[in-house]
């Protein structure tokens, strides 16, 4: 499987970020994740620092448009295949960059997709 990072993990047992690292590592998919805050979920470390990942597949947003903004180059700059945009992070002023950076964009629920075969 290729490699997710779900960006704007939280440690929170009961956000859905961290119900999606769950979710991934069932899935046996590896998982990294981003967050604010470091921690462990599941056995995945939470990093704060973008620096630390490459060779990311697949981004998991988990942030709102709002906070997105600043990190629009940091997202592009990773070269992912594809961002998925969860429920409540939409933003097609996003959705218009990355394409043009030829990164593929889903608007889905990555619980969804993984629950029904379809990541």
């Amino acid at each position: 499987m290729k490699k997710t990072l779900v960006f704007g993990a939280s440690l929170k047992p009961d956000r859905y970020s961290n119900l999606a690292i769950h979710k991934l590592l069932r899935n046996e998919i590896e998982t990294r994740a981003f967050g604010i805050r470091s921690g462990d979920i599941g056995g995945v470390q939470v990093k704060t620092n973008l620096s630390e990942f490459q060779d990311i597949h697949t981004i998991t947003l988990y942030l709102n448009p709002l906070r997105q903004k600043q990190y629009y180059n940091d997202i592009i700059g990773l070269q992912p295949k594809r961002v998925i945009f969860n429920p409540g992070t939409e933003n097609p002023e996003f959705y218009k960059m990355l394409r043009e950076n030829g990164i593929k964009v889903e608007i889905a629920c990555t619980l969804v997709l993984l629950a029904t075969d379809q990541y």
